[in-house]
């Protein structure tokens, strides 16, 4: 017999099941929205409700934690992230430019996802490589230092060659 489970059904039983074998325990909240995070790509109202519903806790608390840590995000992203260092050394080098060339380039707005969900532009405070501003990290492990407006459109091919 086929399953006919739609996607989203299909993720909120694997979140169950994760979150069953974690005993249900409230303890173990940050670890469930990980779990939840890395399933739905990000945690809507509706799966943080569920998860609240599941913990037996209230949703205020589960809220409260999302927001709470950097980590998590309410809103969609792309699958390819590209983090925009905007802290003082990068800005006072023109990370500013930088930032506009990428949602020029992509044709969307800070931290919403492109049209075809495979980009989004996010501006963070530091990344740690104030010698090399400024600075731009993909994904979460391919850095860019000493970045120039010019530069964008090569990143971004990059990536897209990657992702088709």
């Amino acid at each position: 017999m086929p399953d006919t489970c739609t996607t989203g059904e299909r993720l909120f039983k694997e979140l169950d099941e994760y979150i069953a074998s974690t005993g249900a325990k409230p303890d173990k909240l940050i670890s469930v929205l990980q779990k939840a995070q890395e399933l739905f790509g990000y945690l809507s109202p509706e799966v943080q409700n569920h998860i609240a519903e599941m913990l037996k806790i209230p949703v205020s608390q589960v809220y409260g934690v999302v927001t709470f840590y950097n980590f998590f995000s309410t809103r969609p992203k792309g699958k390819v992230q590209v983090k925009v260092c905007l802290g003082t050394a990068c800005y006072v080098k023109g990370a500013d430019r930088i930032f506009e060339r990428f949602l020029e380039e992509l044709a969307t707005s800070a931290e919403e996802p492109t049209k075809d969900g495979q980009f989004s532009v996010h501006a963070v405070r530091c990344l740690g490589a104030c010698s090399m501003a400024p600075v731009v990290l993909v994904g979460e492990k391919d850095f860019y230092g000493r970045v120039k407006p010019d530069m964008v459109p090569r990143i971004i091919e990059k990536y897209r060659e990657v992702n088709k």
